[in-house]
């Protein structure tokens, strides 16, 4: 089916492109925070087996995870918040105006000896942000994105001013493929997540964080049509299936 966006843009929705991680019952499924694997579980009692294979009639799983850790996920202001926000209640609409960038990020000494790989301001075009969802790529990009193991890793972070470079500009929704837009030990401070959604001077309940997607190569930078697939969990964030469309012209 081809969606018109106006006399001379359209979309395919025959050709999606998935930019999601899928949680797996593997050991190579991706993790950070020091989290175990996720577990799948058949349910099993005396008078019920939840695995056909072991005689049951229907496979009948139980599955422990964290969103967080585990599997692409898109959260709201309630993951900073002592009043736990709803992602299900606050993202209300699904289909963006969405901009790919690449970004190489650049090193810096850390205090505590570490060094650190950083997405500063200057990195991100001002061009890229007239867009209602900004989706970033990192380099290197490569497939172990997608059973990475980030913790204790010290991976690639956000530099806060780059939160007031993105709020001052029409984007709400900002995709990223790391574990986390601020510094994985940070005493807590979570200085991006807290300047993104103006936390707590001025709560914004509109912007929407999307973490540990995968960027194919194959994927272009530009323009795209962006739509969110969550699982209406009741919670500060859902695993997510964000889908691009790519805008094609009659």
């Amino acid at each position: 089916m081809k969606l018109n966006l106006n006399n001379i843009d359209f979309i395919d929705t025959n050709k999606p492109i998935d930019i999601s991680i899928s949680l797996t019952n593997s050991e190579s499924n991706l993790s950070a925070w020091s989290l175990e694997k996720p577990i799948f579980e058949p349910v099993n009692s005396k008078e019920f087996k939840g695995l056909v294979s072991e005689g049951g009639k229907v496979n009948f799983r139980n599955i422990f995870f964290n969103p967080h850790a585990h599997v692409t996920h898109t959260e709201c202001l309630g993951h900073i918040t002592e009043n736990i926000y709803s992602i299900n209640k606050t993202l209300n609409t699904f289909f963006f105006k969405a901009k790919l960038i690449t970004i190489n990020p650049i090193s810096r000494q850390n205090i505590d000896g570490l060094t650190d790989f950083i997405i500063t301001p200057d990195l991100i075009p001002h061009d890229s942000l007239n867009a209602e969802a900004l989706i970033v790529r990192t380099l290197p990009n490569n497939i172990s994105k997608k059973s990475m193991n980030y913790s204790s890793k010290n991976p690639v972070y956000f530099d806060v001013l780059c939160a007031d470079k993105i709020i001052q500009s029409s984007v709400k929704h900002l995709l990223v493929d790391l574990p986390s837009v601020d510094r994985e030990s940070d005493n807590g401070r979570l200085a991006f997540h807290h300047a993104f959604w103006e936390v707590p001077k001025n709560p914004n309940f509109e912007r929407t964080i999307t973490e540990m997607i995968f960027v194919d190569d194959s994927i272009l930078d530009g323009d795209y049509i962006l739509t969110f697939q969550i699982a209406p969990f009741e919670n500060d964030a859902s695993p997510s299936r964000p889908i691009l469309y790519e805008i094609e012209q009659i």
